[in-house]
């Protein structure tokens, strides 16, 4: 599927969807939410696509809202941005953490407002040194929406989490490694391939053992360590089960490369 809004390209093994509102700093509209939904429901039901990268055209990954389509100025009623994220927000960011496939976000520039808290919804986030996080709500009068309260706070402490929240003030990717709230900071030229080379290693892992892992990692920071427990016990009754467990044993034992795209 390629459209004006998002690129949807099939690679081997998974995907890179592309928010391509480069003029735009890839702000989101609504046409770019529906399309990139599309996209992501396309790659949950192809059993060809085994990993997803997200990134972004141009020199911007995403500034957020597009705020001309929000624009409280105009003539008639406020903008209902409760709605908003009710209607597009919220159910992309449980699209893209429910999705049973590694997601992978090249940060390939600027990642604002919704925009770095859609990059930071992925499984993995890997960014371009010249890249930075902004959670730039307060500068118009807004909270942090799209999870930022949640990731920031989960990731980084509540200090941190105040402070990038309430000053607005960029947090360089560097940065953002080294406090855990991204996984690698990797030079701009680099980005691509080191965010296709992850997807490729996923193409070719265990489909099954990853899926397991996202529910189970999601889980832990709300359960006790006695219901974490019991998940791991049923999952890993549910993994041991699996064509991929079979494989991977088969190859160990006999001193090969586990071959877990085979067809069983």
């Amino acid at each position: 599927m390629t459209s004006d809004a998002v690129l949807h390209e099939k690679l081997d093994g998974y995907a890179r969807v592309t928010l391509n509102r480069p003029q735009r700093l890839n702000a989101f509209n609504e046409d770019q939410h529906l399309q990139l939904r599309a996209a992501l429901a396309e790659c949950a039901a192809d059993a060809d696509c085994r990993a997803v990268i997200v990134t972004g055209a141009g020199r911007g990954f995403c500034a957020g809202q597009d705020l001309s389509d929000r624009d409280p100025t105009l003539d008639g009623p406020r903008p209902d941005l409760g709605l908003t994220l009710e209607t597009y927000y919220n159910p992309l960011i449980r699209q893209m953490r429910s999705l049973a496939k590694p997601v992978v976000c090249a940060v390939n520039g600027v990642a604002a407002g919704a925009g770095a808290n859609i990059a930071l919804a992925a499984d993995i986030v890997i960014a371009a040194r010249s890249a930075s996080f902004i959670q730039a709500f307060s500068r118009i009068g807004l909270v942090p929406d799209a999870g930022g309260t949640y990731w920031l706070t989960r990731h980084l402490g509540e200090a941190r989490a105040k402070a990038l929240a309430l000053t607005g003030d960029a947090l360089p990717a560097e940065t953002a490694a080294e406090w855990g709230l991204i996984w690698k900071c990797v030079d701009d030229g680099d980005l691509q391939a080191e965010a296709e080379a992850l997807a490729q290693r996923f193409a070719n892992g265990p489909a099954t053992a990853y899926a397991l892992t996202k529910q189970l990692i999601h889980a832990a920071s709300t359960n006790s360590l006695d219901e974490q427990l019991d998940m791991e016990r049923s999952f890993q009754r549910e993994a041991g089960w699996s064509d991929d467990y079979r494989e991977g044993v088969a190859a160990f034992l006999q001193k090969r490369k586990a071959d877990f795209r085979r067809k069983a």
